[in-house]
């Protein structure tokens, strides 16, 4: 913008120089999704063995993002670091430690914010609030009231303020609708839709005069489009949730970095630290983005590993060891636990997890098993298989519950388990003594399950409505989390306080080795 204005001296009019405002440029670089992944991980997104690590066939690790934050930093005079949610839950390191070895490695790489993400709240709002008190920047959360919970009530913000480059910039924080299905937050917090609750702290940081605002949303890709569409006066949203891939140079990416929804850019970096997004955008002095472009940078062998981070990570892991480094099968093939499979198709290790868990439970009249996909975390590839690996799968310490269910609210709750999978939600159910066929044509919860089969010895028989199952599920599920609310109501004699899930699934590798991964059609699209 040129500002013209003329001096009058002595009758004589004088013209002075145009002021002209200079654009101003900020590189956003975030993270989303890390679930604790302080180690280098596979391919797979599981753990890596150390001697591959060393031939830099690993990628991530705290000890590699504290380089790549720090490379990034020196390629411009003007940035922010911040998080799409999700830093807890997924490895060892949180089991033992919650969220203070989060807390301290995002202090320690200086965050500028976070939003909060679904398995903060895995621990109830004690471990989300005790993580708060120890970082040194803003958690937020604009879509949930939790004026009535002690723990977060005046603690946990909508939105901030912070100062970059002479310029604020506000930071609005967006969460799951649906977080109270997909973790334990409370009766005590609720949550409600993100387009006006985004739009109503966009309205109050613009009245209060920012004019640069950022969404850390942890609400999937689709949701961040839809907020990108229906609300105004957003130029930035940083993605969690749904681990989306943007790129413009990966033939395996969903949609382009920046994905652009009028003037607002829209990204996310995949998750588990695999990649740094890397976003330039420069604003004119009235807030519009000019221009929006980058490319997440992927943090593999080439990326040097920061010593004094490793050896952190290295002391941290020293009590872990013992759980983890115990082999306790092995593996014919890779076990194929990619979330982009599995919460949309049968997968191998959907149906080593369904048949572990059926097996343990089958002399107590247990017939069914259903799993949510997802509580599946990861692959694990071939060869030896630790403990380590399987707790990576299975993170987060269900147990095993069993309860007895009719026929016809089975078939619910598989309708709720296809009901999302065009968003690729983890309620998609992976099943043992059960076959189902659904069809994607029908609207959700409006029959798209046409046919389910129950096994009946070497047979496969109609499942009656009117009848009564054994089931089998995780203590999670069958509290109604994932959207299986019909669990919660309509159990019978309900026990939900079996084994870990994680022990169970060891010991059916330890009974099955070497185990040979499959598939056998028990899901079929119809």
């Amino acid at each position: 913008m040129q500002i013209k204005s003329f001096a009058i001296l002595g009758g004589i009019a004088l013209f002075v120089s145009p002021v002209v405002m200079a654009d101003y440029s900020l590189t956003v670089l975030h993270t989303n999704d890390f679930h604790s992944r302080f180690e280098p991980i596979s391919k797979y997104d599981s753990g890596c063995k150390p001697e591959d690590n060393t031939e830099g066939k690993c990628f991530g690790g705290a000890a590699r993002l504290v380089t790549a934050v720090s490379e990034a930093r020196a390629r411009t005079n003007n940035s922010i670091l911040v998080d799409g949610g999700d830093q807890f839950q997924g490895s060892l390191f949180y089991t033992y430690y919650k969220g203070k070895a989060a807390a301290e490695m995002m202090n320690t790489l200086q965050y500028d914010g976070m939003t909060v993400g679904n398995h903060e709240f895995d621990d109830g709002p004690e471990v989300l609030r005790g993580f708060m008190d120890a970082v040194k920047f803003p958690v937020l959360m604009s879509n949930a009231d939790v004026s009535k919970e002690p723990l977060l009530a005046d603690v946990l913000k909508k939105s901030t303020v912070i100062e970059r480059g002479g310029e604020k910039i506000g930071l609005i924080g967006l969460t799951p609708e649906d977080t109270n299905e997909l973790a334990s937050p409370g009766k005590n917090v609720t949550f409600s839709d993100p387009v006006a609750a985004v739009q109503a702290e966009v309205d109050r940081l613009t009245a209060d005069g920012v004019n640069k605002i950022i969404v850390l949303s942890h609400s999937g890709y689709g949701i961040d489009l839809r907020v990108a569409a229906e609300v105004s006066g957003v130029d930035v949203i940083v993605g969690g949730h749904s681990n989306t891939l943007l790129s413009n140079v990966n033939e395996r990416a969903k949609g382009p970095y920046p994905t652009m929804v009028g003037d607002t850019a829209v990204v996310q970096a995949y998750a588990y630290g695999k990649l740094l997004g890397e976003l330039n955008v420069t604003f004119d002095d009235d807030g519009k983005v000019l221009s929006a472009s980058g490319e997440p940078v992927v943090i593999d062998g080439k990326v040097a590993e920061n010593d004094t981070m490793l050896a952190r990570v290295s002391e941290l892991a020293k009590p872990l060891e013992g759980i983890r480094s115990k082999v306790v099968a092995e593996a014919a093939a890779v076990i194929e636990g990619n979330r982009d499979v599995c919460r949309a198709e049968e997968c191998s290790m959907g149906n080593l997890v369904a048949d572990a868990s059926l097996d343990r439970v089958k002399e107590q009249g247990i017939k069914i098993a259903i799993v949510n996909s997802g509580g599946l975390r990861a692959s694990i590839d071939a060869g030896e298989i630790t403990m380590g690996e399987v707790l990576t799968v299975l993170p987060f310490q269900n147990t095993l519950a069993t309860f007895q269910l009719s026929g016809a609210d089975v078939v619910a709750a598989l309708e709720n388990g296809v009901s999302q999978v065009e968003e690729m939600k983890g309620r998609f159910p992976q099943v043992a003594g059960i076959k189902y066929t659904w069809d994607a044509s029908v609207a959700p919860m409006e029959g798209r399950i046409v046919e389910v089969m129950v096994q009946d010895g070497g047979d496969w028989k109609p499942i009656d409505h009117a009848a009564t199952y054994g089931v089998v599920t995780n203590n999670y599920v069958r509290g109604g989390g994932d959207g299986y609310k019909v669990f919660a109501t309509n159990a019978i004699n309900p026990y939900d306080f079996g084994p870990s899930l994680e022990n169970v699934v060891a010991d059916y590798l330890a009974d099955n080795a070497p185990y040979q991964p499959f598939t056998d059609g028990r899901i079929a699209k119809k």
